[in-house]
């Protein structure tokens, strides 16, 4: 079954920020971000990267959360501060940079954490963090890897950004980190990429009270850099975070609005396609509500009719819908799902409701998976979860939170 929805932003079920965009192979593009808790309290609580993958830049899985700050032994006992992301690949292994504080005094004690896995989408495992970098306000890891097999990092936030060449093992720096030199109005959000043989480097500037996307240039991935000027104006949020990246031959920003939630710390990603003048500048790009968006249910998923929930609270049945979930402490619960091994499995929604930003909280085998939001009259949701072995999984959908009926669930898997 195939539902076609163009939408920008393109993930709308749960709230995802700071988009790194990467294709290893030239067929499937991966994009790790971080992700807004729902409800918002600010950047403190975000926590739980999740990773979305497309074939086309068209159909996008939400590939389930690879890392949270329960993973992270050295971070701070409180959580959350779960930050902007980025991710490579070299010699068989995905390397995930993500910053963290080490201290509840969490501004002064940030830290590069750095997870590796075999997989571009699963199975990261914590290995600690780069000796040497980190500090006040030194977020937002970049990180290059040339065309000699060189890889460099870049850290920055507050003003201050530096650069770094990175070891072969890819946690240890080679170089003393140094200023970028030549950016203008810099604030935080950079990533470098390559083109033609010249460097590039974006970031978001100081401007208030949204910051634009501005792009400078180099012949040396440490600079000098030359700016180049603003290439994306501000997107409705206090902050401006992206990446860029090429897929079969088109070039693409990715980037965070809050065009779903209208809140600035529950934020959701989005991508528009970019282009450039003779002479290798960015074209001043164009933001859309339409997108590259669609998604497919896959035709082996297995169905759970309302026949099969155990209702709760306010809920009931009506006309084959569960009503009432509107009412505080309504919900309805699925026992007995199948947990296949070590899959990760897709948990959809069928709804319909006649209230923007209606959600229902999901809760599986006791782990709160945050709220999913449903936005259009009669649609699908969706959200990538880890099930146990065996049947012995239970699914709870709580209400609340906006007048919305549920038809079915359907359950795939990864």
């Amino acid at each position: 079954m195939a539902l076609l929805h163009p939408r920008n932003p393109f993930i709308t079920s749960i709230y995802t920020a700071d988009p790194s965009a990467h294709t290893w192979d030239g067929e499937t593009v991966y994009v790790y971000a971080s992700h807004d808790i729902d409800p918002a309290r600010g950047c403190d609580l975000m926590d739980r990267y999740h990773i979305f993958s497309s074939k086309d830049m068209v159909n996008w899985v939400d590939e389930g959360e690879i890392l949270s700050s329960d993973d992270v032994k050295w971070g701070r006992t409180e959580g959350g501060f779960m930050w902007a992301p980025d991710c490579i690949y070299k010699d068989g292994t995905y390397y995930f940079y993500y910053p963290h504080p080490s201290e509840t005094r969490w501004n002064d004690t940030w830290k590069i954490g750095v997870a590796t896995s075999k997989y571009p989408n699963k199975d990261f495992t914590d290995q600690g963090y780069i000796e040497g970098l980190g500090g006040f306000a030194l977020i937002d890891p970049c990180v290059f890897l040339d065309d000699d097999g060189q890889a460099y990092i870049y850290v920055g936030g507050g003003g201050k950004y530096l650069g770094a060449k990175l070891c072969p093992d890819m946690m240890t720096l080679e170089t003393e980190a140094v200023q970028m030199e030549g950016l203008h109005d810099f604030h935080e959000a950079t990533w470098v990429f390559k083109r033609n043989g010249v460097y590039y480097l974006s970031y978001s500037d100081n401007q208030q009270p949204e910051n634009n996307m501005r792009i400078a240039t180099s012949d040396s991935p440490l600079g000098p850099w030359t700016h180049r000027g603003a290439y994306m104006t501000p997107v409705g949020c206090e902050t401006t975070h992206g990446s860029v990246m090429e897929f079969k031959g088109q070039w693409y920003q990715f980037y965070h609005n809050q065009a779903v939630s209208g809140h600035g710390t529950m934020r959701s990603i989005c991508v528009d396609k970019i282009f450039f003048d003779d002479d290798g500048n960015i074209l001043p790009m164009k933001q859309t509500t339409n997108g590259l968006f669609s998604y497919e249910i896959p035709n082996n998923a297995i169905a759970y009719g309302v026949d099969k929930f155990e209702l709760y609270g306010g809920a009931y049945l009506e006309d084959g819908k569960v009503k009432g979930l509107d009412a505080e402490g309504s919900g309805f619960k699925l026992a007995g799902i199948e947990g296949k091994g070590d899959l990760r499995a897709t948990i959809w929604v069928k709804y319909a409701t006649q209230e923007r930003l209606a959600k229902i909280r999901l809760n599986v085998n006791g782990r709160d998976e945050s709220y999913i939001n449903a936005l259009a009259t009669d649609d699908i949701t969706r959200l990538t979860v880890k099930l146990k072995p065996g049947t012995n999984n239970e699914v709870t959908f709580a209400g609340g939170k906006g007048d919305i009926y549920i038809t079915e669930v359907l359950v795939s898997y990864l």
